[in-house]
């Protein structure tokens, strides 16, 4: 298979993850400041499965796609307003999480056990970035800001993280087996 067309499809298959990361949003559980979404799940599948570079690329194109109106955030929202509201720390945060979890799996290799460890650095990243940006937004104590943006989130976010590891390394190697992903 050419270069090009490898590019090509891994291209592609960022595009869709960006789609799923969308899709994924809608799955929430409303809380009164920050729901629980399928987002995290999602940025985590992104980076095991496309490594840093694309998985990077996914998240700036779902996000880029959420700024210009299209309704991709949770509960069907969209615009520049969601992105510097009480949520947006979380939804940047989506950046170096990914780009974290990627370069952890580059460095070192894409197993199950370095996928977890890797996924739950970046949902403590995502959970450290989006707290300390809700406490300005909202104005809020720095341990109403933790009771809102991390207690939550911590056994929901384990939770994620180990999924995200497990069904990414498993999509990781089939894709790279059927010739859709740089293995």
């Amino acid at each position: 298979m050419s270069a090009s067309s490898l590019k090509l499809r891994m291209m592609i298959v960022t595009a869709l993850f960006a789609a799923i990361i969308g899709v994924l949003a809608q799955v929430t559980i409303p809380l009164p400041l920050v729901p629980i979404t399928g987002q995290t799940l999602a940025i985590g599948l992104a980076a095991t499965i496309l490594g840093w570079r694309y998985g990077t690329l996914s998240i700036l194109l779902y996000l880029a796609l959420g700024a210009i109106g299209v309704p991709v955030f949770a509960q069907m929202s969209a615009g520049v307003g969601i992105l510097f509201g009480p949520t947006g720390g979380y939804l940047f945060s989506f950046i170096p999480t990914a780009l974290c979890i990627g370069l952890y799996l580059e460095k070192t290799s894409f197993n199950l056990k370095n996928a977890i460890i890797a996924n739950i650095i970046g949902m403590f990243i995502s959970l450290l970035l989006g707290t300390v940006w809700l406490k300005y937004i909202a104005e809020l104590s720095w341990g109403a800001a933790f009771a809102s943006g991390v207690a939550p989130f911590l056994i929901v976010g384990l939770i994620k993280a180990v999924l995200a590891a497990w069904i990414g390394i498993m999509v990781r190697q089939r894709l790279a087996s059927a010739n859709l992903l740089y293995a």
